[in-house]
Parts: structure tokens; C-alpha cells; sequence
């Protein structure tokens, strides 16, 4: 595995440290008056989720590592396990629900997904920037109502809560950025 400097170390960055893999969250640049200039770097855990901070001054070495991504087709949910099937050798891996958080409520049947390996050991899983859904409970349309950046709440098939314009109604289907978890446009 390439060895990188600590000041070139970026945001989705994957590290091999203190014996674990880590994700690189959120990386800030620090230059003290006193001192050497470091970075100042956020990590998750890929295998437990636990978060740390960490100082890496540009002479400190890390391991960077790259994952293998494989498009995967989402069979079921089972016990909190999220089953995926590989569409060419049709293997089936098991990855915590708890991994994709909050857009969990966005995997639908057969949907694809990048799946991220290491050593044939599944650590995470990307649900597509945009996925459409249809909304199931919101305000009836209000004629005339066009007033700029005014929105209204609406609940999703999913149960997912977020806010649409005005002129977008109950059992339309619309596209959801599952990146910021707002409306996107209508399908």
C-alpha cells in the first residue's frame, strides 16, 4: 500500500491506522503561530464506526489504502443485515444496515449500489445520489401560491420527512438528492 505525507491526506481518504481502517471525515489544515503547520483530521472507523481526531504533521507517514467497488444489486433486509448480491458471480454479501445511517430509507428492491471491499471484506456501502420516491402525505397544491424559496413538509413512502415547493402534491412521484436529503426535482 502507497505510504502518503500527513498534509496530503483529504476528505474520503481510506487509512490504515493505529492497527484499524479509517475514513478520512473532515481534514483542517492548521498553521500555529508557534510550531510546525499539521493537519488536523476526523476519522471514522470503517469497521465500528467510532470517530477520532487526530494530528498528522507533514514528516508523518500513513498507509493509504484502496477499496475495491463492485456494483451490487440489494436483495432483502434480515435481522438489521442488508443482503446484497454481486450481478456477475452472483455471491451474496452481508453489510450492516447501521453503515448507510440515515439513507437506509432510500435502499429499495433492486436497487444497485457501490459496495466498497477490502480483502473481500465488505466495509461500506453508497446509496445513488438520486433516487425517486413518491410522496405520500403532504398540503393540497395551493393555486397562485408561487412565493419563492417557500416550502411545505411532506412525508415520503419511506417515512422520510423532508420539504417540497408548493406546486408538488400527495402521490406524485418525485427525485430526492440522498446527499442533502432535499427535494431534487419531479420525476
Amino acid at each position: 500500500m502507497p505510504k502518503i505525507n500527513g498534509n496530503e491526506i483529504r476528505p474520503g481518504n481510506v487509512l490504515e491506522h493505529n492497527g484499524g481502517l479509517w475514513a478520512a471525515v473532515k481534514v483542517d489544515h492548521v498553521k500555529p503561530g508557534k510550531g510546525g503547520a499539521f493537519a488536523q483530521v476526523e476519522l471514522r472507523n470503517l469497521r465500528n464506526g467510532s470517530k477520532l481526531n487526530e494530528r498528522f504533521r507533514s514528516a508523518d507517514k500513513v498507509e493509504k489504502v484502496r477499496l475495491e467497488q463492485k456494483d451490487m444489486q440489494f436483495l432483502y433486509e434480515d435481522d438489521g443485515q442488508l443482503i446484497f448480491m454481486d450481478t456477475e458471480t452472483y455471491d451474496q454479501v452481508q453489510i450492516a444496515a447501521a453503515i448507510l445511517g440515515e439513507r437506509r430509507p432510500f435502499v429499495q428492491d433492486g436497487m444497485t449500489i457501490v459496495v466498497e471491499f477490502h480483502e473481500d471484506e465488505a466495509l461500506s456501502a453508497t446509496v445513488p445520489q438520486k433516487v425517486t420516491c413518491v410522496i405520500e402525505e403532504t398540503e393540497p397544491v395551493v393555486k397562485g401560491q408561487t412565493a419563492a424559496n417557500s416550502f411545505k413538509p411532506a412525508v415520503l413512502e419511506n417515512g422520510v420527512r423532508i420539504s417540497v415547493p408548493p406546486f408538488v402534491g400527495q402521490g406524485e412521484a418525485i427525485v430526492v438528492n440522498t446527499e442533502t436529503m432535499s427535494y431534487s426535482e419531479r420525476a
